[in-house]
């Protein structure tokens, strides 16, 4: 362990300097157990490896800008004083013959020590990125830097020793011009290494990679811009990459989430892409947005929090900021359960829970907001919210539930995109869950103790709700009528209210 045990007693930030082949880049996370947030990001794109190829020396103008960016880095890590801070270098540094002097330089003109990452290391902490934001990953990483590209294997929760190779952008670039037939014949020697990480899956890390999806997106016309978890067929990268290899400088600068320094390595990342679908048989893509960074913050995490669901963890931290009740979130995950069993659109049992629980945790979330935008405010916040761990389907099916817990219409705030994401079963339950929250906060005034008084529970067609002697006139009155009738309706049955033994 590196200085983060006992990270669940309280939120504590954690500084990442992470000195690549292309950026240098300071993150500041805020850790509140398994819930991880990003707080602050700079990154500057010093090209450090852009020499490498031809010199075996760090680009002398990268150096200057990298000495500066490090600098105020160090001042910025001065002034927050976080827990603990990482600070690592990786393929330029690592294979440059001037590597060693640069770290000394950076030790003496910024007090920062820097671990340089083995290509083994590069591989393992990014895929130990991966994982910690997608926890049920399978299949081979790839994490594209500006020189070196690493490949491992996550299987069962765990991370198989990995290959770091010469295919980033600097490591390509052609003194006699970029070239795509002779680029990929260099990128199909590099790649014969990679035989042995064959998969239907890969799972990509890097900003060309995000760079590529951003594109893809754009193409599309897909609605939700959010890079992590964005999956894409095999075939419909394949012609993206392709488009994007044919375009010139001036043609890329102008295609959204294209930067202009990124359109210059752009071009050689799509083709190392397009040789990755064929070395490996690869059947669909996904993008990660966590990678070398998030491995080596995931590492040092304590094992509580290692066993805790990222989604639940950050649904919970997210909720709670805006909650009344730490217990409310419990007490209605027991309470809906045996409602959800009959609920239309049930896939896989395990993730439904999951989805379950992580919309009891947000079921506070619009208690402080302002009640005339409250529904749209919410919808919006879970859609794009940067907690990991979630399809972007899944996105879709938490802002449709809490949607509904908080009144609002079947056809959401945002209904094209609900309608691109989600099937009309999934978004029948999603409402369906939704509408049950509502129904048990409202009969409670959000008060678990009250809600113990009270049942809930679906029988031959008719969903009965009940309260024990003594509590059906405070609980079952008019509004909670109303809330079970609406819910009722959304499930296609009958109702019968009234007192008794039901209650749970």
């Amino acid at each position: 362990m590196t200085g983060l045990e006992d990270s669940t007693t309280a939120p504590r930030d954690i500084a990442v300097i992470d000195i690549g082949s292309n950026s240098v880049r300071l993150v500041l996370y805020r850790l509140e157990g398994r819930a991880i947030w990003t707080v602050f990001n700079e990154k500057v794109l010093a090209g450090l490896g852009r020499d490498l190829a031809t010199t075996g020396r760090l680009s002398e103008d990268g150096v200057t800008s990298a000495l500066a960016a490090l600098k105020r880095f160090a001042a910025v890590i001065e002034g927050v004083r976080p827990a603990h801070t990482f600070i690592a270098a990786t393929a330029a540094v690592r294979d440059a013959e001037d590597g060693p002097d640069f770290c000394g330089r950076i030790a003496a003109e910024t007090g920062l020590n820097v671990r340089v990452l083995t290509g083994a290391e590069e591989a393992h902490f990014s895929a130990l990125g991966v994982l910690a934001g997608i926890p049920d990953a399978e299949g081979v990483t790839a994490d594209m830097g500006g020189a070196s590209l690493e490949l491992a294997r996550i299987a069962n929760g765990e991370v198989s020793p990995g290959i770091t190779l010469p295919l980033g952008p600097f490591s390509l670039i052609d003194p006699k011009g970029f070239d795509a037939g002779r680029l990929r014949d260099t990128i199909g020697r590099r790649l014969k290494a990679a035989g042995d990480y064959r998969s239907d899956h890969l799972l990509a890390v890097g900003g060309a990679w995000r760079s590529i999806a951003q594109v893809h997106m754009a193409l599309i016309d897909y609605p939700l811009h959010i890079v992590h978890q964005y999956e894409i067929s095999a075939p419909a990268i394949r012609d993206t990459v392709r488009l994007i290899a044919r375009q010139s400088r001036s043609s890329l600068d102008k295609m959204p989430g294209v930067s202009k320094k990124r359109a210059e390595t752009l071009p050689y990342a799509a083709l190392v892409l397009e040789g990755l679908i064929d070395r490996l048989e690869l059947k669909r893509i996904t993008m990660s947005a966590w990678g070398v960074r998030e491995g080596l913050l995931f590492e040092a995490l304590d094992d509580e929090s290692l066993a805790t669901d990222p989604l639940l963890a950050g649904c919970l931290a997210l909720g709670a900021r805006q909650g009344i009740s730490p217990t409310l979130p419990g007490a209605l995950n027991a309470w809906i359960g045996r409602l959800l069993d009959a609920a239309p659109g049930s896939g896989d049992p395990t993730r439904d829970a999951v989805l379950t629980a992580a919309a009891c945790n947000l079921a506070d979330l619009g208690a402080r907001l302002h009640p005339d935008h409250r529904t749209e405010l919410v919808f919006d916040q879970i859609l794009r919210a940067p907690i990991p761990g979630q399809t972007h389907a899944e996105r879709a099916f938490l802002a449709c539930a809490l949607n509904a817990r908080y009144g609002g219409s079947a056809t959401t705030p945002q209904p094209a995109t609900v309608a691109r994401l989600l099937t009309d079963e999934q978004r029948l339950r999603a409402r369906t869950l939704g509408l049950a929250i509502r129904l048990a906060c409202d009969l409670s005034g959000r008060s678990p103790q009250l809600l113990a008084n009270a049942g809930a529970a679906v029988d031959k067609g008719v969903l009965k709700l009940t309260a024990l002697d003594g509590y059906a006139d405070v609980l079952l009155g008019e509004q909670t009528r109303r809330r079970a009738r609406a819910l009722a309706d959304a499930m296609g049955l009958k109702l019968d209210i009234g007192r008794g033994a039901g209650a749970s």
